[in-house]
């Protein structure tokens, strides 16, 4: 005998979140990050890179090249998507913005699935609350909507989600995909145009995005569910069950046919530090989702294989334990970690009715330290940028980013000083007696995991786009070039590293040894010297050695052909260590 749900809700307690404050939350999140900066290094402004290579012409679509080196993910849709945002953009946008602008809706898209997602399995019979001997227990809609709200507040809250979800790569399209697929399988019961839809985007979307294992594997254990946890009768499940079976095989096939299919298993020769650094990942990463998602299974234990298939529970498991399994198996492990985060969410948001209240103030005191203090560091620091008070974080910033220049901007301030008071109300309110709502555990983590990147985007972003993006090295490389330099030669210069060149400094590369008319040569600082089969090094003499302000590894070694004629930089060139 199943025992009874652990889930006591009341009526009070399924108030649904106001609408008007989700929305403004989820675009407070979203837009952020997305505009008013520069690609960042590495994987941002590579995708960027081949995005503009196909754009404007200069390489095949079926197998972009950037430098003459394929990129480092098998995926061609983000690729695409990029691509086609830059032909279609107005000749006013600039093309950083355009690609931005599908991916940003892609995010948005996440958002929005990740709570139908949640909706449509709280309304699974399995899910249910305990019923009341004399009424007054949350009716299934109500509850489905305040279990949804609380999901969807805990992806927000996710420490990891932030940085990657707002760069143009694959991996967020592959969290998109996965999000379509995870709403595809729990609406399944319920909807059919829809999940139709979903499911066909998920699958094919992930393939193109170079997942095609992944793919694999959440289509055949939602397919395994789907008679396991059906959610609704046999006879609905049927129909599923062949349409999902046919539409794996076809994405199967068709990453056959596109060469998709690849071996990313890594080695299990890992020493101590690397399963210390994985550890730490997968405890901040998913943080808080993933404690509340096993304070879920453990409440809900009797009911996770019991006979009636409770799919609330199984169908975000499955998805979150492929996540984790990629984490541990592939690399880069954080990307394989974040497409697990709406389901871990989904996990997150069905121990809200099992919370005590300790434990809930526990987490609104950890949370409410822990954002505070973070702002206002980030509001000290910013106006030491500004003021040079408090002298320390002013000699830090000048230490750790030499050459920076503060930058002011009315619009950043207003935003973070109207972002902050956000913060202060929503901490008033949750200090107040507004303890009913289920999801109040999960406001001010969201709330103040918001905060915190909105500040980073507003009042830290010229920082930030100074520390991390390639602008301020590539304006250096141009001035030691000079006026009209003419096509230049590469040695063994990363994907990145191209990218920028020809992105912020209008540069023609070429690889070295197929021009030998290129009067400059830029060479990655660790591999000079390069072999002869390469570059014949008695024919250049070092020019300057620039790096980037913020990594005193990331270096650039400039050459110029010794039969050149004279060229009078605008700087004296640095002299190359060695």
């Amino acid at each position: 005998m199943t025992p009874p749900t652990p889930a006591i809700v009341t009526k009070d307690a399924v108030r649904a979140f106001p609408r008007w404050a989700l929305v403004l939350l989820c675009i407070a999140y979203v837009v952020p990050g997305f505009i008013g900066r520069a690609p960042w290094k590495n994987a941002d402004v590579s995708a960027f890179g081949y995005m503009l290579e196909l754009a404007h012409g200069h390489t095949p679509w079926r197998s972009p090249l950037l430098g003459g080196m394929a990129p480092d993910t098998e995926g061609l849709l983000p690729y695409w998507l990029g691509a086609w945002a830059i032909q279609m953009a107005p000749p006013w946008l600039s093309a950083e913005m355009a690609v931005r602008i599908p991916f940003a809706l892609l995010l948005a898209i996440t958002l929005i699935a990740t709570w139908y997602s949640v909706y449509y399995l709280a309304r699974s019979p399995g899910a249910q609350p305990v019923a009341f001997a004399f009424g007054g227990e949350a009716q299934p809609l109500d509850y489905a909507r305040a279990i949804a709200d609380g999901a969807l507040l805990a992806l927000i809250a996710c420490l990891g989600l932030a940085q990657l979800s707002h760069e143009v790569t694959s991996y967020l399209v592959q969290l998109h995909c996965t999000a379509l697929l995870f709403f595809a399988a729990a609406a399944m019961p319920y909807r059919t145009v829809a999940p139709a839809i979903a499911l066909v985007l998920g699958l094919v979307g992930l393939t193109l995005a170079g997942a095609p294992a992944l793919a694999a594997l959440l289509g055949v254990g939602t397919l395994v569910l789907v008679f396991l946890a059906p959610g609704g009768s046999k006879a609905r499940g049927m129909p599923w069950a062949l349409g999902l079976a046919a539409a794996i095989l076809v994405t199967a096939w068709m990453a056959w046919a596109l060469d998709l299919w690849r071996w990313r298993i890594v080695g299990t020769d890992v020493d101590a530090k690397e399963w210390q650094s994985l550890a730490k990942l997968l405890l901040w990463f998913g943080w808080p989702a993933w404690p509340m998602a096993l304070w879920t299974l453990w409440r809900w234990r009797h009911q996770i294989f019991s006979r009636n298939g409770h799919r609330h529970l199984l169908l975000p498991l499955w998805f979150s334990a492929v996540s984790i399994g990629a984490t541990i198996t592939t690399q880069p492990a954080d990307r394989a970690l974040l497409l697990g985060l709406p389901a871990m969410a989904a996990l997150a948001a069905f121990a809200l009715p099992t919370l005590r209240r300790s434990v809930a103030a526990l987490i609104d005191w950890f949370t409410l330290l822990f954002f505070t203090v973070s702002a206002l560091a980030i509001w000290v620091i910013w106006v030491a940028m500004q003021t040079g008070v408090p002298a320390k974080p002013a000699a830090n910033v000048a230490r750790l980013a030499p050459g920076f220049v503060p930058q002011f901007s009315v619009l950043a301030l207003v935003v973070a000083l109207a972002a902050t008071v956000g913060w202060c109300s929503l901490v008033w309110w949750r200090a107040s007696r507004n303890r009913a709502p289920i999801w109040k555990s999960l406001v001010l983590p969201a709330g103040g995991a918001t905060l915190g990147w909105l500040l980073l985007m507003t009042l830290w972003l010229p920082l930030l786009d100074y520390a991390r993006s390639y602008v301020a090295q590539v304006r250096s490389v141009v001035q030691a070039l000079g006026p009209a330099p003419g096509c230049i030669q590469t040695v063994d210069l990363s994907r990145a590293q191209v990218a920028a060149l020809q992105y912020h400094g209008g540069l023609t590369l070429e690889r070295a040894g197929l021009q030998d008319n290129c009067q400059w040569l830029v060479a990655n600082i660790g591999s000079w010297p390069p072999s002869e089969h390469k570059v014949n090094t008695a024919l250049w003499q070092a020019a300057a050695t620039i790096g980037r302000p913020t990594d005193k590894e990331d270096f650039l070694l400039l050459f110029k052909r010794k039969d050149a004629p004279a060229a009078s930089p605008d700087r004296p060139p640095e002299k190359p260590p060695g």
